[in-house]
């Protein structure tokens, strides 16, 4: 049971491109947010799709990943767990940002996607 702690898994598009920097040591860390899609019936038996942005965080070997294979709108599966932290911002406002911390990104294919929904 310990392996699905704080696990979550995503399925989506990247929605932009991916922000690489490399620290202190040559470590490399990578930002970007994943769109995922809901569908659903409402209440007037229509479909209807809710989208739903995640901000994803990549460190090392899969920060070098994301530089090299993905970008905007690429079609992929992530696996990681949540975080919260908190900042304040240059103007001293207190933020508080959820984020996925990228354990594995896994690749689809356009047909796997049409696939999938």
């Amino acid at each position: 049971m310990s392996s699905i702690r704080n696990s979550i898994q995503l399925i989506g598009n990247l929605g932009g491109e991916p922000e690489i920097r490399e620290l202190n040591g040559g470590r490399k860390f990578g930002q970007v947010s994943i769109a995922t899609a809901d569908v659903f019936k409402d209440d007037k038996g229509e479909f209807q799709q809710r989208t739903q942005w995640h901000n994803l965080v990549a460190w090392g070997p899969q920060a070098e990943y994301l530089e090299k294979y993905l970008h905007k709108g690429s079609f992929i599966g992530i696996r990681g767990k949540l975080t919260h932290r908190s900042y304040e911002s240059k103007d001293g406002k207190k933020t508080l940002r959820t984020e996925v911390v990228v354990n594995e990104f896994v690749p689809f294919t356009s047909k796997e996607k049409e696939l999938a929904f």
